[in-house]
């Protein structure tokens, strides 16, 4: 009968908390992860529908361009079997002068270049880049026969026009000016509605410790009245402690939103003051080893927040231990940085999900609402710079969560 108000409060309120933030943060998490799927699918289709065009349209072009150059080869043959003396009809000489977009080049049966047009080449390298140019027309097969008559040949080779390559590349450059502006897009959107995410959490959070406040103050007062009572109550002793932790818990909520007083303390006290706490709190059949180094690991944090963050993520080591097991929370300094790794011996987690843990919504428990951490990520990683991630985990075998800070010393 002591202390079950307290404890009654503190369920209440944070399952009304839970409840809030899961509906809000889920719906937007999963809405997100569907319109990607859909703007995807969109975008590879547009792209794919875009190239299947030009590539048809392209087709159609070189089709055309070969019909002109058949007729362009058919008067060149009749230029070159005209007598010397005799003028070219006036059809013919338009053929051959108005392809002006076409490069080709005519040799003879030993590869001797006879003309050329539309190759733009300087005279000191004209050689060297014709005979380049020769060689690629080759490979691309666009060859048309010229029979003179009594064995003699000649060979047109052209090449595809300035308005085809322009329009091979034109889709490639679309895509690319598009793909542009959708990323700009995105990172517009993405931080606009990241921001408003950042005032949902803060007003919640700040709500909610604004609500709590109240009752917690209440029981303050109440506890000392019952004090001056039975003053050598024990149970009166915990029921203040856990009004205390009410307070603590009312103060981290306060400060999500808000940019949080940070201070240089020694990491290694921090993580074993929290770790004391939980001890007392948990099943004795949970083993907590702690390892950290001799000389103080000197962080520039909030200790409000960065217990909370640390608290979250022992109490999901707990969770996946099912009760009997051992988790191993050591600190170490390498170079400017504070690294704490959490180690438990439980279920574990797929490689699959690794990154989907943080995301909110994600749970294992039938009775979690996977927030824990989700503000775990978000108290290392935009309050204090640092980075948390799964270092590695096995299924039945257990998970290690690693915690990087920039360290002050």
């Amino acid at each position: 009968m002591s202390h079950a108000p307290a404890d009654t409060i503190f369920k209440n309120m944070y399952r009304f908390i839970q409840s809030i933030f899961i509906l809000l943060k889920m719906n937007i998490y999963h809405t997100k992860k569907k319109w990607k799927l859909f703007l995807l699918i969109g975008a590879i289709t547009i792209s794919a529908l875009t190239l299947w065009y030009t590539q048809n349209l392209v087709e159609q072009l070189k089709e055309q361009e070969r019909q002109r150059m058949a007729l362009w080869a058919e008067a060149m043959r009749e230029m070159t079997l005209l007598d010397v003396n005799a003028s070219a009809p006036s059809f013919i000489s338009d053929v051959i002068i108005n392809n002006n977009t076409i490069p080709v080049i005519l040799v003879d049966d030993s590869d001797t270049i006879l003309y050329y047009r539309n190759i733009d080449v300087s005279k000191n390298r004209e050689k060297a880049v014709l005979q380049k140019k020769l060689n690629k027309m080759k490979a691309d097969s666009s060859l048309f026969v010229i029979d003179l008559g009594g064995g003699e040949k000649q060979y047109l080779y052209y090449g595809d026009s300035i308005l085809i390559k322009q329009l091979s590349w034109f889709p490639f450059v679309q895509l690319f000016i598009v793909s542009i502006f959708v990323f700009v897009a995105y990172l517009a959107f993405s931080g606009a509605r990241k921001a408003e995410q950042d005032q949902v959490w803060a007003g919640m959070a700040k709500e909610t410790a604004h609500q709590l406040g109240t009752p917690t103050s209440s029981l303050l007062g109440w506890i000392d009245v019952l004090k001056m009572k039975h003053s050598d109550d024990e149970l009166l002793t915990e029921m203040n402690k856990d009004v205390k932790r009410l307070q603590t818990i009312t103060d981290r909520f306060s400060k999500i939103g808000s940019k949080p007083e940070m201070k240089k303390v020694p990491l290694n006290e921090i993580i074993v003051q929290s770790t004391e706490y939980l001890k007392k709190r948990t099943s004795n059949k949970i083993e907590f080893n702690i390892e950290t180094p001799d000389e103080p690991v000197i962080v520039n944090l909030s200790p409000v927040l960065f217990e909370w963050a640390l608290e979250n993520i022992s109490k999901n080591a707990i969770d996946a231990s099912q009760g009997k097991g051992s988790i191993k929370i050591s600190l170490k300094k390498y170079n400017n940085q504070a690294i704490i790794d959490i180690t438990d011996n439980g279920k574990g987690i797929s490689k699959s999900n690794f990154k989907a843990i943080f995301q909110p919504g994600y749970t294992t428990k039938q009775r979690g609402w996977g927030l824990g951490l989700t503000l775990t990520k978000r108290i290392i990683e935009q309050y204090h710079g640092g980075k948390i991630f799964v270092k590695e985990s096995e299924i039945g075998k257990g998970t290690t969560i690693r915690i990087i800070l920039p360290s002050e010393t």
